[in-house]
């Protein structure tokens, strides 16, 4: 096949790859966002690769993603399966190298009934 030229995916494509495989685990509540969900929330946006973080060499990818987990998850479990979960759909969706992913988790969901009940 001839070289018809470059192909270059951006790094919000995998940021959005990346959040949207995140959620996709049971035990993810959210992905946490700093200043730009913000904005995104006042301006009625959905944004996707909220709470996600994206560098990309001429070898490597590397992915950081912030997550609220639902109370009482195993957490370790959850962060690996998000891990699992984006390496297989940015490999699969971009043949990008990911080299690293690094999950942070910045907080956790408690059920309203569970929060009523101390009250």
């Amino acid at each position: 096949m001839a070289d018809l030229g470059n192909i270059k995916i951006s790094n919000e494509v995998v940021a959005i790859i990346s959040g949207i495989s995140s959620t996709e685990i049971e035990g993810v509540y959210a992905m946490s966002g700093g200043i730009t969900e913000g904005i995104s929330t006042i301006l009625g946006k959905k944004n996707f690769s909220k709470g996600v973080k994206v560098e990309t060499n001429e070898n490597e990818t590397k992915i950081d993603v912030n997550l609220i987990v639902d109370y009482g998850v195993k957490i370790p479990e959850i962060a690996a399966k998000v891990q699992q979960n984006i390496m297989s759909a940015v490999t699969n969706m971009t043949g990008l190298e990911v080299a690293e992913i690094n999950v942070y988790v910045q907080g956790i969901n408690i059920p309203k009934e569970e929060t009523k009940e101390e009250e």
